[in-house]
């Protein structure tokens, strides 16, 4: 058998891979974090898998959940928030399985960026005004993050950001910000992306931060800020799409 770390997207039950609902289809053990995951994606297992809540449990106690349906033959599936590529330490899990000869795989889901972006309708890669896209978190009580990867360092590129983990710094990251694209450079705050409980703040750099507080926002928010997210935005155009580019045709 084999523990699949499967990308629960951001929330919505019909935003999952059809691969992923197949494994959830077939898994006997499904691992969650209760905290982000709507209820609605946990209804594509089967009656009777045994539903295992992890966002109480370490990671040696979350392993060792794995470990044993491995042992007892069972098709695990361990569901991660969004995308396993970003901050769902699968890094760190399949470490411990490779240790135990514990085969695994991923399958990857909406990213909750991504499903932000899509919400309020932004392209985050707009011709001439931003082509890149800095996926970053804060840092609070959690994880230090590498010397050279400072927020004020990617700020000072005009890419448009997309921060994790960060709302409860929101005012004194948007000051920060503030410093490198402007006060008036369009932040935009969304919670629970996908979800019933979603909310969605657009703002400013200059007043992000109250906005955030006023909502009362703790957890499960992205932030994006940078030019791309105007509302009323005006870039280039893009060359691929150009009507005086060469186009190959074909016999």
């Amino acid at each position: 058998m084999t523990v699949h770390f499967v990308g629960a997207g951001p929330g919505a039950a019909d935003l999952l891979t059809l691969r992923a609902v197949r494994l959830l289809n077939a898994a006997d053990v499904c691992l969650y974090a209760g905290t982000y995951l709507d209820a609605g994606v946990l209804g594509h297992c089967r009656p009777r898998a045994r539903l295992v809540d992890t966002q109480h449990l370490d990671l040696d106690e979350i392993t060792a959940q794995l470990i044993r349906a491995h042992a007892e033959g069972l098709d695990v599936v361990r569901l991660c928030s969004g995308d396993p590529s970003l901050y769902s330490a699968v890094h760190e899990q399949a470490r411990r399985l490779d240790a135990a000869q514990v085969p695994w795989d991923i399958t990857p889901g909406v990213p909750a960026y991504a499903a932000a972006a899509a919400i309020v309708g932004a392209e985050l890669t707009v011709p001439e005004l931003a082509q890149s896209v800095v996926l970053t978190r804060a840092q609070a009580r959690s994880t230090a993050m590498p010397e050279g990867e400072r927020l004020a360092a990617f700020a000072t590129t005009g890419a448009t950001l997309a921060l994790h983990l960060a709302v409860t710094r929101t005012r004194e990251l948007a000051a920060e910000l503030a410093e490198h694209y402007g006060a008036t450079c369009p932040a935009v705050v969304v919670s629970r992306a996908t979800q019933p409980g979603e909310l969605v703040l657009r703002a400013t750099l200059a007043d992000i931060g109250e906005q955030v507080e006023a909502a009362g926002l703790r957890q499960a928010a992205v932030i994006l800020v940078g030019p791309a997210l105007a509302p009323d935005v005006r870039g280039g155009e893009s060359f691929l799409y150009a009507a005086g580019r060469e186009r190959r045709t074909h016999a």
